[in-house]
């Protein structure tokens, strides 16, 4: 859900995009991302840096709203309140969790190679995610009359961003699964999603219907080339880092 905007139509609270963003939740919760890591104390450095990534992932998940939806800081804005309760952003959350993860893994003395497996999941928990965006009237696409457009309460037929959107992140996560399957890319394969992703939402971003206010795009494309430029950097570095052939019993993220 993406759009402090979501405040001012009235979707403060949608139960059924609360619902999709609980099952998407339950669905990384309840897959076993750590079945590879058998040490403990693998198990309690990886969940402190999954602890680490969260709070950073939910501070760029607003930040992006604030400026993709506020405009700020090209434009004013202190309705701290209403950017508390309204939407957050997939991209946003994935550039800044994976930053700040990369910040604190050498901080921390944290040496193990990314978890494939949390890369798998992840993209069908944001599809699920997607299902809800729908639900709640968000992320709004440009008008359109072509196939699968979405009529939303405004009465205006639009592109289906929602479902760009949740047919992206199924392709992808059945991609990572095979690659995984394959033991190909080892350790990158969440970079690699963030590189997809940042691709995509770049150009799934010309669609919504937000204002492309920063150097004739929006906030949120310019989180998507971050994420692509991360995600690369994150594929090369690691190309040529021996942790990456390590067993899969040390991977972790």
């Amino acid at each position: 859900m993406d759009g402090i905007s979501t405040v001012e139509t009235g979707f403060i609270f949608q139960p059924g995009y609360s619902v999709m963003v609980l099952l998407g939740l339950c669905l990384v919760l309840g897959f076993p991302v750590t079945k590879d890591i058998t040490e403990p104390t693998d198990r309690r450095s990886y969940y402190t840096i999954q602890a680490i990534t969260l709070l950073g992932a939910l501070l760029g998940a607003k930040l992006a709203v604030l400026m993709g939806d506020a405009l700020w800081p090209l434009e004013h804005f202190d309705d701290w309140a209403a950017l508390i309760v309204s939407g957050r952003s997939i991209i946003g959350a994935l550039v800044v969790g994976f930053v700040v993860a990369e910040i604190a893994k050498p901080l921390m003395g944290y040496r193990l190679p990314p978890n494939d497996r949390f890369a798998v999941v992840l993209p069908f928990s944001i599809a699920i995610g997607r299902i809800g965006c729908y639900l709640a009237g968000c992320c709004r696409g440009l008008p359109y009359d072509g196939p699968f457009a979405t009529t939303y309460a405004d009465g205006i037929s639009r592109h289906p961003i929602w479902l760009y959107e949740l047919g992206f992140h199924v392709v992808a996560g059945l991609l990572l699964f095979e690659l995984y399957r394959c033991q190909l890319l080892r350790a990158r394969l969440f970079a690699l999603y963030l590189v997809m992703y940042g691709g995509f939402r770049f150009i799934n971003e010309a669609l919504r219907v937000t204002e492309k206010a920063f150097g004739g795009f929006s906030a949120y494309q310019w989180f998507a080339l971050a994420a692509v430029l991360l995600g690369l950097t994150g594929i090369i570095a690691r190309s040529f880092d021996p942790n990456s052939s390590l067993s899969k019993r040390r991977l972790a993220a």
